[in-house]
């Protein structure tokens, strides 16, 4: 354990936003396993799950949860289900 003051913080901070993260990537995966799964059975609300994926996948790329490239990678596979 940290014994200056900032570094106990530092620690309590990165605990914080690791939890989030997660939380953001869960979401992020299950939006994207949603819109896969109702292209593959056919729905008729498939455009609606791309829609929110992609929206999830833009949020992940803007808070530096993924890579720029990989958001365009995975919005790509996403429009191709459409």
């Amino acid at each position: 354990m940290a014994n200056i003051k900032s570094a106990k913080k530092r620690i309590l901070v990165n605990k914080a936003k690791a939890v989030r993260n997660r939380s953001r990537n869960s979401a992020l995966k299950t939006a994207i396993k949603k819109a896969n799964a109702a292209a593959t059975a056919g729905s008729t609300d498939l455009n609606a799950l791309v829609t929110d994926a992609i929206k999830k996948v833009d949020q992940a790329a803007a808070r530096n949860l993924i890579h720029k490239n990989n958001a365009a990678r995975k919005k790509s596979a996403l429009a191709k289900l459409v």
